[in-house]
């Protein structure tokens, strides 16, 4: 469930691009930063990560730019369009469900899934991809997990995963603990399932990952990742095939209260 390599032409990544473009529009204004951060009701240390590129402009700080600047719409435009660089035309409705899911399920065979990954990690799998817009993908990657601690409901997650998933070996032993500690982390969280699937359980049930989204209101989907592509399944029978696929891992898997100490005792493996 996790988005692939994207050939995108522009210059550097997103943040950076749309950075410049504040740049350029306060120096036309002929403001200092101190003074366009005033006029735009933001503080200078936030402008001057955007300006930089350090982070991304959220979408009030580009409305806030068309306000200043009296162009409706046309940063926001900007900035909406940069922000979908790094998701393939494909996996770009699913993120969009993703962001507005109450209840996010998955299951992962062979890796962590990018929901949960740290930095580190998923620049070692992207790495491993030979991803094309490497900068994008990881800016898009850590952007989603965002639906997991948003401030205002942020979505639960119910995570499957084969014990091998916590025992493939990515980057170096410090990624994996890094990687674990924070699994464990998601695990310990009340209102999240994190689930095993212990490796003398032989799973021959799910071999691909896939997963289902909740919704506050309208119904279930179904995600289902491949190669080379992934598809967004909304149709009911579909959808409860998918239900009743995951209700037999849950069953398969060990309880909720059992996985930190897994987690645990795979983490010790990597300090040796």
């Amino acid at each position: 469930m996790d988005e692939k390599s994207d050939r995108v032409d522009g210059p550097r990544d997103a943040p950076s691009y749309f950075g410049e473009e504040v740049k350029a529009l306060r120096e036309a204004l002929g403001l200092k930063q101190g003074q366009f951060a005033e006029e735009l009701r933001y503080n200078q240390g936030q402008v001057s990560k955007v300006e930089h590129g350090s982070v991304m402009a959220s979408e009030p700080f580009a409305m806030a730019m068309d306000r200043v600047a009296k162009t409706p719409g046309v940063y926001l435009r900007l900035r909406n369009k940069l922000a979908k660089r790094g998701i393939p035309d494909w996996f770009a409705p699913y993120v969009e469900l993703e962001r507005r899911a109450a209840v996010v399920k998955m299951f992962h065979p062979t890796l962590l899934p990018g929901l949960v990954q740290t930095r580190q990690y998923a620049e070692e799998v992207l790495r491993a991809g030979r991803a094309t817009n490497f900068a994008d993908l990881i800016r898009v990657r850590m952007e989603r997990q965002e639906v997991l601690s948003r401030a205002e409901n942020p979505a639960r997650l119910w995570l499957i995963l084969n014990e091998s998933a916590l025992r493939n070996p990515v980057g170096d032993a410090g990624t994996m603990r890094a990687q674990l500690h924070r699994l464990r982390e998601l695990a310990e969280t009340p209102r999240h399932r994190v689930q095993i699937i212990p490796r003398n359980k032989v799973n021959n049930l799910v071999v691909s990952p896939f997963g289902l989204l909740t919704f506050h209101d309208g119904p279930d989907v179904a995600h289902v990742a491949g190669f080379p592509r992934g598809f967004v399944l909304s149709e009911t029978d579909d959808v409860a095939q998918a239900q009743d696929a995951y209700d037999l891992l849950v069953a398969k898997a060990s309880s909720p209260e059992e996985t930190p100490e897994m987690i645990n005792s795979i983490a010790k493996d990597w300090d040796s």
